[in-house]
Protein backbone atom coordinates (compact mmCIF):
# COMPACT_ATOMS: atom_id res chain seq x y z
CA UNK A 1 0.00 0.00 0.00
CA UNK A 2 1.78 3.14 -1.16
CA UNK A 3 1.58 6.55 -0.01
CA UNK A 4 2.58 9.30 -1.35
CA UNK A 5 5.37 12.05 0.77
CA UNK A 6 4.90 16.12 -0.52
CA UNK A 7 7.58 18.67 0.73
CA UNK A 8 5.66 21.79 0.33
CA UNK A 9 7.38 24.91 0.42
CA UNK A 10 5.64 28.12 1.91
CA UNK A 11 2.61 29.20 -0.42
CA UNK A 12 2.91 25.79 -2.47
CA UNK A 13 -0.65 23.91 -2.76
CA UNK A 14 -2.54 20.92 -3.55
CA UNK A 15 -5.63 19.60 -3.91
CA UNK A 16 -7.08 16.04 -3.05
CA UNK A 17 -10.79 14.71 -3.09
CA UNK A 18 -12.45 14.90 0.41
CA UNK A 19 -11.24 12.66 2.95
CA UNK A 20 -8.09 11.91 1.15
CA UNK A 21 -4.97 13.58 3.30
CA UNK A 22 -3.84 10.95 5.37
CA UNK A 23 -1.41 13.23 7.85
CA UNK A 24 0.45 16.54 7.36
CA UNK A 25 2.57 19.66 9.19
CA UNK A 26 0.49 21.60 11.23
CA UNK A 27 1.23 24.43 9.00
CA UNK A 28 -0.53 22.96 6.45
CA UNK A 29 -3.87 25.13 5.92
CA UNK A 30 -6.99 23.21 4.47
CA UNK A 31 -9.94 25.07 2.20
CA UNK A 32 -12.61 23.39 1.24
CA UNK A 33 -15.18 24.15 -1.72
CA UNK A 34 -16.37 23.87 -4.94
CA UNK A 35 -13.07 24.05 -7.00
CA UNK A 36 -14.28 25.57 -10.10
CA UNK A 37 -18.22 25.74 -9.20
CA UNK A 38 -20.83 23.92 -8.33
CA UNK A 39 -21.94 22.80 -11.71
CA UNK A 40 -18.24 21.73 -12.04
CA UNK A 41 -18.43 19.68 -8.25
CA UNK A 42 -21.44 17.84 -9.49
CA UNK A 43 -19.31 16.25 -12.73
CA UNK A 44 -17.33 15.04 -10.67
CA UNK A 45 -19.48 13.14 -8.59
CA UNK A 46 -20.48 11.45 -11.53
CA UNK A 47 -16.90 10.87 -12.65
CA UNK A 48 -16.18 8.83 -9.17
CA UNK A 49 -14.83 12.30 -7.41
CA UNK A 50 -16.46 13.97 -4.49
CA UNK A 51 -18.35 17.16 -5.35
CA UNK A 52 -16.07 19.64 -2.36
CA UNK A 53 -12.00 19.16 -2.95
CA UNK A 54 -9.92 20.32 -0.43
CA UNK A 55 -6.94 22.11 -0.98
CA UNK A 56 -3.85 22.22 1.45
CA UNK A 57 -1.45 25.29 1.47
CA UNK A 58 1.87 25.49 3.15
CA UNK A 59 2.29 28.29 5.60
CA UNK A 60 4.55 29.95 7.18
CA UNK A 61 7.45 27.69 6.05
CA UNK A 62 8.18 24.45 4.55
CA UNK A 63 5.88 21.81 5.31
CA UNK A 64 5.02 17.73 4.49
CA UNK A 65 1.90 16.28 3.73
CA UNK A 66 1.15 12.67 2.93
CA UNK A 67 -1.54 10.89 0.97
CA UNK A 68 -2.28 6.53 1.43
CA UNK A 69 -3.74 4.49 -1.39
CA UNK A 70 -7.29 3.46 -1.02
CA UNK A 71 -6.87 0.18 -2.34
CA UNK A 72 -3.79 -2.75 -3.04
CA UNK A 73 -2.14 -1.18 -6.22
CA UNK A 74 0.26 1.38 -7.34
CA UNK A 75 0.38 5.69 -7.17
CA UNK A 76 1.32 6.82 -10.64
CA UNK A 77 2.90 10.12 -11.06
CA UNK A 78 2.28 12.05 -14.13
CA UNK A 79 3.65 14.69 -15.54
CA UNK A 80 1.78 16.71 -17.79
CA UNK A 81 2.56 19.90 -20.09
CA UNK A 82 0.49 23.19 -20.99
CA UNK A 83 -2.89 21.56 -22.07
CA UNK A 84 -1.59 18.46 -22.24
CA UNK A 85 -4.20 15.56 -20.92
CA UNK A 86 -4.92 12.25 -20.07
CA UNK A 87 -8.42 10.47 -19.88
CA UNK A 88 -9.01 8.01 -16.33
CA UNK A 89 -11.34 5.87 -15.11
CA UNK A 90 -13.49 7.38 -12.48
CA UNK A 91 -12.18 7.29 -8.93
CA UNK A 92 -8.07 7.07 -10.07
CA UNK A 93 -7.20 11.02 -8.91
CA UNK A 94 -5.75 11.16 -6.36
CA UNK A 95 -4.00 14.03 -5.39
CA UNK A 96 -1.78 17.47 -7.92
CA UNK A 97 -0.45 20.25 -8.20
CA UNK A 98 -2.88 22.97 -7.75
CA UNK A 99 -2.40 24.23 -11.26
CA UNK A 100 -3.73 21.27 -12.39
CA UNK A 101 -7.53 20.77 -13.85
CA UNK A 102 -9.87 18.09 -13.36
CA UNK A 103 -12.91 17.71 -15.23
CA UNK A 104 -15.18 14.97 -16.13
CA UNK A 105 -15.37 13.05 -19.61
CA UNK A 106 -18.35 11.61 -21.10
CA UNK A 107 -17.66 9.15 -24.11
CA UNK A 108 -19.29 10.05 -27.18
CA UNK A 109 -19.89 6.92 -28.65
CA UNK A 110 -23.77 5.60 -28.64
CA UNK A 111 -22.58 2.22 -27.59
CA UNK A 112 -20.35 3.66 -24.55
CA UNK A 113 -23.17 5.81 -23.57
CA UNK A 114 -25.70 2.82 -23.13
CA UNK A 115 -23.46 0.11 -22.07
CA UNK A 116 -20.50 0.99 -21.04
CA UNK A 117 -20.17 0.86 -17.04
CA UNK A 118 -17.34 1.96 -15.81
CA UNK A 119 -16.36 3.01 -18.96
CA UNK A 120 -18.77 5.80 -19.33
CA UNK A 121 -18.58 8.23 -17.35
CA UNK A 122 -14.57 8.91 -17.13
CA UNK A 123 -12.16 11.59 -15.80
CA UNK A 124 -9.66 14.37 -17.32
CA UNK A 125 -6.93 15.34 -15.62
CA UNK A 126 -5.06 18.28 -18.20
CA UNK A 127 -1.79 19.98 -17.04
CA UNK A 128 0.54 21.81 -16.44
CA UNK A 129 1.61 20.64 -13.02
CA UNK A 130 2.29 16.78 -11.80
CA UNK A 131 -0.60 14.30 -10.82
CA UNK A 132 -0.41 11.39 -8.66
CA UNK A 133 -3.09 8.31 -10.05
CA UNK A 134 -4.32 5.10 -8.29
CA UNK A 135 -4.21 1.97 -10.13
CA UNK A 136 -5.36 -1.32 -9.15
CA UNK A 137 -2.99 -4.23 -8.86
CA UNK A 138 0.14 -3.78 -11.22
CA UNK A 139 0.46 -1.52 -14.57
CA UNK A 140 1.42 -2.43 -17.84
CA UNK A 141 1.90 0.30 -20.81
CA UNK A 142 1.43 0.16 -24.76
CA UNK A 143 2.21 2.35 -27.55
CA UNK A 144 -0.31 2.43 -30.15
CA UNK A 145 0.95 2.86 -33.65
CA UNK A 146 -2.20 4.37 -36.16
CA UNK A 147 -4.99 2.68 -36.09
CA UNK A 148 -3.53 -0.43 -33.83
CA UNK A 149 -6.06 -2.11 -31.79
CA UNK A 150 -6.76 -3.53 -28.41
CA UNK A 151 -9.55 -5.40 -26.98
CA UNK A 152 -9.84 -4.84 -23.55
CA UNK A 153 -12.66 -5.53 -20.52
CA UNK A 154 -13.51 -2.21 -19.56
CA UNK A 155 -12.34 -2.89 -15.98
CA UNK A 156 -8.92 -3.06 -16.42
CA UNK A 157 -8.46 0.54 -18.53
CA UNK A 158 -6.64 2.57 -16.09
CA UNK A 159 -5.92 5.96 -18.48
CA UNK A 160 -5.30 7.08 -22.05
CA UNK A 161 -3.79 9.59 -24.09
CA UNK A 162 -6.97 12.07 -25.94
CA UNK A 163 -5.38 10.63 -29.15
CA UNK A 164 -7.18 6.97 -28.29
CA UNK A 165 -10.65 6.53 -29.53
CA UNK A 166 -12.67 4.47 -26.63
CA UNK A 167 -15.11 1.91 -28.13
CA UNK A 168 -17.33 -0.60 -27.21
CA UNK A 169 -18.14 -3.69 -28.87
CA UNK A 170 -20.11 -6.93 -28.06
CA UNK A 171 -18.64 -10.09 -27.22
CA UNK A 172 -20.14 -12.66 -30.01
CA UNK A 173 -22.37 -15.97 -29.22
CA UNK A 174 -24.57 -16.62 -26.62
CA UNK A 175 -22.57 -18.96 -25.03
CA UNK A 176 -19.69 -16.46 -24.86
CA UNK A 177 -21.72 -14.16 -23.57
CA UNK A 178 -22.92 -15.81 -20.61
CA UNK A 179 -20.95 -18.86 -20.15
CA UNK A 180 -17.54 -17.03 -20.68
CA UNK A 181 -16.93 -14.66 -18.05
CA UNK A 182 -15.95 -11.95 -19.95
CA UNK A 183 -19.37 -9.60 -19.54
CA UNK A 184 -21.32 -8.27 -22.67
CA UNK A 185 -19.03 -5.78 -23.92
CA UNK A 186 -15.12 -5.35 -24.76
CA UNK A 187 -13.98 -2.17 -24.87
CA UNK A 188 -11.40 -1.69 -27.54
CA UNK A 189 -9.19 1.38 -27.42
CA UNK A 190 -7.30 2.67 -31.20
CA UNK A 191 -4.00 3.99 -31.48
CA UNK A 192 -2.59 6.58 -32.25
CA UNK A 193 -1.24 7.02 -28.49
CA UNK A 194 -0.26 5.56 -25.09
CA UNK A 195 -2.56 3.59 -22.95
CA UNK A 196 -1.71 1.87 -19.29
CA UNK A 197 -3.98 -1.21 -17.91
CA UNK A 198 -4.56 -2.02 -14.47
CA UNK A 199 -4.22 -6.00 -13.41
CA UNK A 200 -7.04 -6.18 -10.89
CA UNK A 201 -9.93 -3.73 -11.33
CA UNK A 202 -11.74 -3.60 -7.84
CA UNK A 203 -14.93 -5.06 -9.15
CA UNK A 204 -12.85 -7.98 -9.54
CA UNK A 205 -11.41 -7.94 -6.44
CA UNK A 206 -15.19 -7.14 -4.43
CA UNK A 207 -16.26 -10.03 -6.43
CA UNK A 208 -13.11 -12.49 -5.53
CA UNK A 209 -13.58 -11.37 -1.44
CA UNK A 210 -17.46 -11.21 -1.42
CA UNK A 211 -17.47 -14.87 -1.18
CA UNK A 212 -15.35 -14.70 1.76
CA UNK A 213 -17.58 -12.38 3.45
CA UNK A 214 -19.50 -13.29 6.49
CA UNK A 215 -23.41 -12.95 6.09
CA UNK A 216 -26.48 -12.19 7.97
CA UNK A 217 -27.88 -15.44 8.83
CA UNK A 218 -31.76 -15.05 7.43
CA UNK A 219 -33.03 -17.45 9.88
CA UNK A 220 -34.26 -16.47 13.58
CA UNK A 221 -33.46 -18.07 16.58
Amino acid sequence: MQVVDMQLNDGESVFTEKGGMSWMSPNVEMNTNARGGVMKGLGRMFGGESMFMNTYTSTGGPATISFSSEFPGKIVPMSLREGQSLICQKDSFMVAENSINLSIEFQKKLGAAIFGGEGFIMQRVTGPGTAFLEIAGELTEYDLTDGQMLKIDPGHIAFFEPTVTYDLSRVKGLKNIFLGGEGLFLATLKGPGKIWLQSMPLSTLAKKLSVYMVKKSLIKT
